[in-house]
């Protein structure tokens, strides 16, 4: 039968360490609540000659080159099998090996070798997780801490896999809706650059052969045609020197507050923004209180999901008057990065200890109210590029022909 050292804290605050026989670490930590200690840590103890011989099969695994991190859609996949791995009572080494095994060649991994084998050293999942930045953030790791410290960490990972569930479905939602008009908008950009490169120098020719004077417009749309032949490769260093520059300017603090607050007055486009973070944000501190993280820490981990400085200077503010006595409710409200009815229920949450479930009530909310959003820009999209890709031709066409209709003018 499988022993299992752990560290637990009898009703008095002294820390208790010894070691149980169980069949499952879930049993294990069932008979030890029952003795009336609460569960610090809790693994596996194995046998040396196993660990040696695991240490050794460890050791002939050769890791692949990789570059970047561990995709989402993956990472939400493995968090997942692994809560239900968890769940079906199986001890943390052999559900990560499971996963390790039947995983590609690839970042993830890579990153469960590492994981395994610290683990086999004696660290916890929160530790061994927390020494791979690039495939488990902060949020990750301190609710796997969270499971841990409270003996329930298939909970946590079934909750963890539910919130980057929910996260995964909003951006395919976002990302799928957006897949047409940025298709429509390239096309025409290729269109038009074709028509000013390739056609108008061929009419240019022609008119003057001509030798007589030329319309305004069509004055204009020669002289765009020749700065666009002899600027070409404005088209591609344009966009990309902006970029540029944004992520410069993003690299001071104050930068990239401006930055980040004129992105969320870009008309429609901000609002929806707005909501996201707001949902983002909301389902993050939510998910983290649920599990038993600190507020004042859950804060400062839902600081930096938001992923934008105007909520995080917010979040600093909130920090700070949580730190001294207040509620969240009052600075979120002076704050002004949402409206009244998320205070409100943030209020009534606090009021009657169910914070979490309001800001997952606000995070559901957000989330439908996005997509509704997205949806109505879509809609609204797709008349404005036709009216817009409409004068553009029209204007080309006119342009094109108005010296053709003066010159038979003047020959008649």
């Amino acid at each position: 039968m499988p022993v299992f050292q752990y560290e637990a804290m009898d009703s008095n605050g002294l820390e208790v360490k010894d070691t149980i026989e169980a069949p499952t670490e879930g049993e294990a930590q069932t008979i030890i609540r029952e003795k009336g200690y609460y569960v610090t840590k809790i693994r596996e103890r194995e046998r040396k000659k196993k660990s040696k011989a695991a240490a050794k099969k460890q050791g002939d695994k050769k890791k692949t080159f990789t570059l970047g991190g561990v995709k989402p859609k993956i990472l939400c996949t493995f968090t997942r099998q692994l809560s239900t791995l968890q769940d079906a009572g199986l001890p943390l080494l052999r559900s990560l090996r499971i996963l390790e095994g039947q995983s590609k060649p690839g970042a993830l991994k890579n990153t469960l070798m590492d994981v395994i084998e610290d683990v086999e050293s004696g660290n916890t999942l929160s530790e061994a997780m927390a020494k791979q930045p690039k495939c488990f953030d902060n949020l990750y790791c301190n609710m796997v801490k969270a499971g841990e410290a409270g003996g329930a960490l298939e909970v946590i990972l079934q909750r963890l896999a539910e919130f980057k569930e929910k996260a995964q479905s909003l951006k395919r939602k976002i990302t799928g809706a957006m897949i047409y008009p940025c298709a429509v908008i390239f096309v025409a950009v290729g269109i038009v650059s074709f028509i000013m490169m390739f056609i108008i120098p061929k009419f240019k020719k022609i008119f003057d052969d001509f030798g007589t004077d030329l319309p305004a417009m069509t004055e204009m749309l020669i002289g765009f045609s020749d700065w666009m032949l002899k600027y070409w490769y404005m088209l591609i260093i344009g966009p990309l020197g902006f970029i540029l520059f944004i992520k410069i300017v993003r690299k001071n603090k104050t930068g990239a507050f401006v930055v980040d607050w004129l992105s969320l007055r870009i008309p429609l486009i901000g609002k929806i923004l707005h909501l996201g973070i707001i949902a983002r944000v909301t389902r993050t501190l939510g998910t983290l209180i649920a599990s038993g993280v600190p507020i004042l820490e859950g804060i400062l981990i839902s600081r930096d999901t938001a992923g934008n400085h105007v909520f995080e200077r917010a979040f600093d503010n909130i920090y700070t008057a949580i730190r001294e006595g207040e509620t969240i409710a009052v600075p979120l409200r002076e704050a002004r990065i949402v409206d009244d009815m998320v205070v409100n229920m943030v209020d009534v949450g606090e009021e009657t200890g169910a914070l979490d479930d309001m800001l997952y009530r606000v995070a559901d909310v957000y989330d439908e109210e996005v997509e509704v959003k997205v949806e109505s820009l879509i809609s609204l999209l797709e008349p404005i590029m036709v009216v817009v890709l409409g004068l553009i031709v029209g204007f080309i066409v006119i342009a094109l022909f108005l010296p053709l209709i003066k010159l038979l003018n003047d020959l008649s």
